[in-house]
């Protein structure tokens, strides 16, 4: 009985590993790999094997969950028939040399939790559609040439918890939307064109831990409300033109302790208050 046992379960894994995808994935990938010039990839795919033992390709059962192929010489634009691969929940196309911009269908990905394209060529706008994948818990698209302005879609995403769009060519102001993000941990907006003020709802960000907003062009007074957020254990505001007197607990907290550009170009400290340590307690 045991002999049978151990030879059905061996069946099983046997068909397991022989599942294929469906056409229309295997298509997907295929056009993935000719636009992005994967016969040139640091680690190629045997295309006359089967996709179960392709490098990065995931699968569970028979359809593609996963893409990991970071740092892998990709070089070209993403196909819009990636959006065929209706069951992925990670794609990790980190530091490759992409370019052109992120698919508009990228929101029917509706499993998707991962989204990684940093340190790449992107160009282009966020497509508003990504608020519609509603799965989403991370967003890194830093290290681009991503320009427009901020969706305010992705304030839609309840379950995001890392949104790091540093060092791109994004202009305007935060939506309001992002301000109620409850999950979000990490924020990480520096390095970009950024303007508008830091609203006081920033306060309502409560799981926030890390929040950079670091060589923008935002100004306005910094909001006190940044000291009720209990989280916060790393922030660097510096390097806009933020105005105003700050508490000592922000100006520790930051890490260039509120260095900011003022109206002639030069870079100044904000002055902080001295007696209290709470800017807060002085509001009160």
């Amino acid at each position: 009985m045991k002999k049978v046992s151990t030879l059905f379960l061996f069946l099983v894994a046997s068909v397991s590993m022989l599942a294929n995808v469906s056409a229309t994935e295997k298509e997907a990938l295929l056009k993935l790999y000719s636009n992005t010039n994967g016969s040139q990839w640091t680690k190629k795919w045997d295309l006359k094997a089967p996709v179960s033992s392709w490098y990065g390709v995931k699968i569970v059962g028979d359809k593609v969950i996963g893409l990991d192929l970071s740092n892998n010489n990709l070089v070209g634009e993403l196909p819009v028939e990636i959006v065929n691969l209706s069951n992925l929940q990670q794609i990790n196309f980190f530091k490759n040399s992409l370019t052109g911009s992120i698919p508009a269908s990228i929101g029917n990905l509706k499993q998707l939790k991962v989204l990684n394209i940093a340190f790449n060529k992107l160009t282009g706008s966020i497509p508003a559609s990504i608020g519609n994948a509603s799965s989403l818990q991370s967003i890194e698209l830093y290290m681009n040439r991503i320009s427009g302005k901020l969706p305010a879609e992705i304030g839609n995403l309840s379950q995001l918890r890392i949104l790091s769009l540093f060092n791109n060519e994004i202009e305007g102001q935060i939506p309001a939307s992002y301000y109620g993000l409850k999950s979000l941990n990490v924020m990480l907006l520096n390095s970009n064109q950024l303007s508008g003020k830091l609203s006081p709802e920033v306060a309502n960000l409560t799981s926030l831990e890390t929040l950079s907003l670091f060589e923008n062009n935002m100004e306005g007074q910094v909001p006190f409300d940044l000291e009720k957020l209990n989280n916060l254990k790393e922030m660097n505001i510096s390097y806009n033109m933020f105005s105003g007197l700050v508490s000592r607990n922000l100006a520790q907290l930051d890490t260039l302790n509120m260095t900011m550009i003022n109206d002639k170009g030069l870079a100044v400290a904000l002055p902080v208050q001295m007696d209290k340590n709470s800017a807060l307690a002085n509001e009160d």
